[in-house]
């Protein structure tokens, strides 16, 4: 049986607060849990939130599901909440501005794959799924009222994001107050020992959730803030859909075995690290065999992009995945693979258009970057206007969205 020092040094993995104290006291607060839950038979119930402001989850997102996936392997109950409510506000925590706000309908379409691509990391059998529209929907104003009295507004303009837009006189919307007092009702509605979030949750989860959890006469909850986050594939900035450096779980295996391969060198790592678990002796003989010449990086990056894939979309997909991959960057024709989808255009459209009604692009400022960058052919031609239009008469014609999206238009 793991003893309870065991069961620490896991689950403190990872683990950081900005300063080493706060993380000491947050292990010894989850050892006390730990110890408690022992003596009463009981497991810890820990949760992490994930607002469906869009369909999909993507690679980032997976980091607080390893760790919540270790809870699960130790026995403890683990709740996945999907932000059914919270994503009508959205988070606005790693945000130099207000978020658009969504209506209802909007958030339940992009919610309704979230339980299966969580399954893909955490264990369905030992897996709650719940909305957090069940217990928010239902607050009456005094009952937020009482909730924002525990709260100053100070404590919310300490907070990078809010502090610098007070400070060149950007707006600070008084709703985007109650998405920190939603997220830390969620954590009293749940009665949780426990919550897993990243290093933007550090106000939400550590001092918002246990603070009302406290004023409402509850235990506070031991925060579990994930130290790292996954760089997108630019290597460098946090993943992120409205980045455009995603990589989303349930895209097409070859779409990410292709976006995989797209990372920079250095960033092998740390998707090595947070993706495929390596520990620091592994981590340290990939980064020597890079730097020594003895392995090469597109070996490795291969390798890498195969795994990834096979955890997603099993053997089978990662097979196929890297077939098409060979085919289209290592065939001496025109990289066009001869299995590409074919759609009909039966009348004059622009490019921008074709593409988004195929979900070959998400938005204009998407397909715009990429025409800016020549990521946009048609017939292996770069285009260079984003209003460029087709027409019947230009059948057929092959359009090639970056390295790895074709569609044949007749």
């Amino acid at each position: 049986m793991t003893t309870i020092d065991e069961q620490l040094d896991v689950l403190m993995s990872g683990a950081a607060y900005g300063d080493p104290q706060t993380k000491e006291n947050m292990r010894a607060e989850l050892r006390e849990r730990l110890i408690e839950a022992e003596k009463e038979g009981r497991p810890l119930r820990v949760y992490a939130g994930y607002d469906p402001r869009k369909p999909d989850l993507h690679l980032g997102h997976t980091i607080t599901m390893r760790k919540l996936r270790q809870f699960q392997d130790f026995g403890h109950e683990v709740i996945f909440l999907v932000g059914t409510f919270t994503s009508l506000i959205g988070d606005p925590s790693d945000k130099g501005e207000a978020r658009d706000q969504l209506t209802m309908d909007e958030v339940e379409e992009n919610a309704q794959t979230y339980a299966a691509q969580a399954f893909k990391i955490l264990d369905p059998e030992k897996t709650t799924i719940r909305r957090n529209h069940e217990w928010l929907s239902g607050l009456t104003f005094a009952d937020v009222i009482h909730m924002a009295s525990n709260f100053t507004v100070q404590q919310f303009l300490t907070r990078e994001n809010f502090s610098k837009r007070f400070d060149v006189g950007a707006p600070i919307y008084l709703h985007e107050f109650f998405y920190a007092l939603m997220q830390a009702y969620d954590a009293v509605a749940l009665e949780t020992d426990v919550q897993v979030g990243g290093q933007d949750q550090l106000f939400n989860i550590l001092v918002a959730g246990r603070k009302l959890q406290s004023a409402m006469g509850q235990k506070p909850q031991v925060a579990i803030i994930m130290g790292e986050s996954l760089p997108g594939t630019d290597g460098s900035e946090k993943m992120s859909k409205s980045a455009g450096n995603h990589i989303p779980l349930m895209g097409e295996p070859w779409d990410m075995f292709g976006k995989v391969m797209s990372i920079p060198d250095d960033a092998m790592p740390i998707y090595h690290k947070l993706i495929l678990g390596w520990q620091a002796e592994q981590l340290a003989e990939l980064e020597k065999g890079l730097s020594d010449g003895s392995l090469h990086p597109n070996e490795a990056k291969m390798r890498l992009a195969r795994e990834i894939t096979m955890i997603f979309h099993g053997e089978d997909g990662a097979e196929a995945a890297q077939q098409r991959w060979d085919e289209v960057f290592r065939s001496k024709g025109d990289g066009i693979p001869d299995d590409i989808p074919e759609s009909q255009l039966t009348e004059e459209k622009k490019v921008l258009d074709i593409l988004r009604d195929l979900n070959m692009v998400s938005s204009g400022k998407e397909f715009k970057q990429l025409v800016q960058n020549g990521g946009i052919r048609v017939n292996s031609e770069k285009i260079d206007d984003a209003q460029m239009t087709l027409t019947p008469g230009d059948l057929p014609a092959v359009v090639q969205v970056g390295k790895r999206k074709f569609v044949r238009l007749v």
